[in-house]
This record gives C-alpha cells, structure tokens and sequence, in this order.
C-alpha cells in the first residue's frame, strides 16, 4: 500500500473511510505524509460512527454512545488499498477501512464484516459465490425548484422524454461517461456495458462479475461513490435514490450470483436449462428471506414509492426463468453461466448488507435443502403471490422477527439497524416531500 503513494508523488492528502449501516462514507482526511501510520497502526474512530442514522446522527438510546463512553474501535485497511478520488479537484487517494476491536476481533457492528462472515460459511463448504451488480441512476438538474433532466453539454437541449438503449442519450453525455470510465479504470472498478434507460435521465451501467464477493460489494459502494462525485464536477447530480420522481421508474440495483465449487465448477449448472437442485434451494433459500430481508433492499422512506406493481420493480414473491416481472430470475444462456438473478433492491441500498443479506439466504437454502414453489410464466403483478412487505414500518418489524436475518447476521448488527431505522422513521414524518427528496438525493 505505501508502494501506491510512493508510485503517486502527486497525491497530496488522502481520505480513510468505511461504510456505516446506511453505505455512508465515514472517515477522515489525512495528508499523505502521515499515510504510514494509517496503514500500519491503524485509524481509531468511534464505534458509533458506523451507526448514525441518515442525517449523520448519533442514535439515541444506543449502547454504542454514552454507556460505553462512546469508546474508539480501531480501522484497518481493507484488501483494496488505497484509490484514486477522481472527482476531486486535486490528486486524492482513498484508503477503504474496516473496523475492529483492540484484540484483533471484528466488529460485529461493521456491515463489511457481516458479508466476510457469511463468505466464511461458504468457504467452510468449499463454495465461492460469483458475484455482479447492475446499477440504475439518475443524472439530474436540481439547480431548479423541481428536478429535471440535465442538459446536455453537446447540444444544451434537455431530453424530452425516456428513450431507452438509446445511443444518442448516452452520446448526449459522453464526456461524463468517458470520465466515468476512465475513472473506473483508475478505481478498478469493472464497469462494463452502459445503457440509456425507461426514465428521463436514467442509466444503468452493469459491473462485471467476479469470485471476491468483497471485492464485488466494493466496487458497488465506490462506483456509487465515483458517478455521483463526477456528476458534480460536471455540472449536475446523479442519484441512486430509489424514487426521486413521482412520475418516473425507480431505480433499481440488481445482483447476479452464482456459486463455484473447489474445482471452479458451477454448481448451477446442469448442462440444461433447468439447473441444478442446489440452484432450486438457493431459489427457495432468497424467496423464504425476501419478507424479513426488506429493509436491506428497501432501506429508506422513498423506497417504497419504487414498489409498486406494473413498474418494472418487483411486489410479489416469485420466481422464473427468463421473467422480469419476478423477483428473481433465472437469466437464459449458456448453461455454464446459470445464475439468480435478484431484482428486489433499489439503488439505495447498502451494498454490503444486500449481498450479505442475499448470499446468506441462498446459503441456508442450500444447507436445509428446502425447495421452491413452481417458477412463474407470464405477469407476475396480476399473479396469486404473496406479497413483499409494502411499508417502511412493516419491513422493519419483518427485520426484527426474522429468523433467517437471525441467521445470517450478527446480534448486534441487527441490533443496531433496528434503532437506526426506528429513529428514521420517527422523524422522517415530520419531512415534507421536498425535504425528503433534498434528503437523499445526494445521500443514498
């Protein structure tokens, strides 16, 4: 790591940062000639700072504060080292951080931890799961009293309506997205295709797929992190928030993943269509969670406006193959590349805590070998399914009573996003719509 910076002359200053509860960048700013001690002793910060709430508050009643004497966890540097932060004006490297106890053992209350642990149990089995996220945002104008599209630098005319995979919605913006690219070179971040999307100034950009299921939920939280920072530089914002019009698709953020065994077979693959029983078990394992896994792909008050049937996001518990009305879905192609495709999560969420949330329950299917209702055909919305949680409130109530959460995450995890998210909700109702959407914007 102290390679990079001395192969980075120019860098200057350097942020150390983790990801709390919400994926909100928690840190602090170093000049590059104290990077060494960052690197090999450490960053102490409070334990409390990976559980604010969304406002960056302290949550009220936590242990994590006054009753332990808000005391310092040590931080680390994760296996990624340290990036560049090309949205910034001068030559900056960030350094992702993860947090620990004195003694060396995990904090418990560190969303990247919680997806290490269930990684642990695949490992245990012999298994790696492949993981890709996609990603949909906005690119807006919010210089306005309402939201809009951008215009475009090219031309200075804004888009009129969607024009989804159109080139020349993307060609409107082509010096954002050549940035964008060359700045997910620098990150390492696989970016891979780009697509205009339904909405007016939606895109979705896809990440390559990898077999670092860490690695996988660190480009997702650094990309997010990348597209709105250059947005910025460019002139306007780019959001991830579930639903920042009324009028307009949400955004979504769908995981692929499937599992290797120790040879680096598929174990999805059955050479057909159908898959394997272990791909039917994984489908059973996420479909049992989805109720009690809510909070985790709708975390905040707007993400429910996304839910709602016949908008391309999903309301009902089911599955198919080849079907995008469902909540999941087994993609066609070669069989080798047989996968889950989880089309639940908004933009929003914690790229952790989904891919946590959603291998873990993969992996208890697998392990208790339980199998799943028949696959849908047709349109799911008009379907006898049951129902995904359709209330902030609801989810977190499902969260709290879950026995597959209990499962998969740690006692004080739950614990701690339980209060984060009641806190939330008690004081998100005195927001009016305007202040919600200023809120997240640029948050989430």
């Amino acid at each position: 790591m102290r390679d990079w910076l001395r192969e980075h002359p120019e860098v200057r200053t350097i942020r150390v940062a983790a990801a709390d509860l919400n994926g909100q960048a928690r840190g602090k700013r170093i000049p590059a000639r104290f990077a060494d001690k960052a690197v090999k002793s450490g960053t102490r910060f409070p334990y409390s700072v990976l559980n604010l709430d969304i406002w960056g508050e302290d949550i009220e009643d936590s242990p994590l504060v006054f009753d332990s004497g808000d005391a310092d966890g040590i931080l680390h540097p994760t296996e990624r080292g340290f990036v560049p932060m090309p949205w910034l004006e001068g030559p900056t490297a960030l350094l992702p951080i993860w947090m620990f106890h004195d003694d060396g053992r995990p904090f418990d209350g560190d969303p990247r931890h919680a997806l290490a642990r269930v990684l642990e149990r695949y490992r245990a089995r012999g298994l790696t799961p492949v993981v890709a996220t996609e990603l949909e945002f906005y690119l807006i104008d919010d210089s306005g009293r309402e939201l809009r599209a951008p215009p475009s630098p090219r031309s200075g005319k804004r888009r009129p309506g969607a024009d989804t995979l159109a080139l020349r919605a993307l060609d409107a913006f082509d010096r954002f997205f050549t940035d964008l690219y060359e700045g997910c070179e620098a990150m390492d971040i696989p970016a891979d295709t780009a697509i205009s999307e339904a909405g007016l100034g939606q895109f979705e950009i896809n990440l390559l797929h990898t077999d670092d299921a860490l690695k996988a939920a660190d480009d997702t939280w650094l990309f997010k992190m990348l597209v709105r920072g250059l947005a910025r530089r460019h002139g306007f914002a780019a959001s991830f928030m579930a639903k920042p019009y009324d009028e307009q698709p949400g955004n979504g953020l769908h995981m692929h993943f499937s599992v290797l065994d120790r040879r680096g077979q598929n174990i999805f693959d059955n050479g057909g269509p159908e898959g394997t029983e272990a791909l039917h078990h994984a489908i059973a394992g996420c479909l049992a969670a989805m109720p009690g896994s809510m909070l985790l792909f709708a975390p905040h008050a707007n993400s429910y406006d996304r839910l709602v049937p016949g908008a391309h996001a999903p309301t009902g518990i089911g599955w198919g193959f080849d079907n995008r009305t469902g909540a999941l879905r087994v993609p066609s192609g070669p069989p080798a590349a047989r996968r889950i495709e989880h089309r639940v999560a908004g933009g929003d969420i914690n790229p952790y805590l989904l891919v946590a949330g959603v291998l873990g329950a993969a992996l208890a299917g697998m392990e208790d070998g339980i199998a799943p209702p028949p696959p849908i055909t047709g349109n799911a919305y008009v379907q006898d399914l049951p129902q995904l949680p359709i209330t902030w409130a609801g989810a977190i109530e499902a969260f709290a009573t879950s026995p597959m959460i209990a499962r998969i995450f740690p006692a004080e995890l739950i614990a701690n996003l339980l209060m984060t998210k009641r806190q939330e909700l008690r004081y998100m109702a005195e927001l009016s719509p305007e202040e919600v959407i200023e809120l997240y914007l640029d948050t989430v």
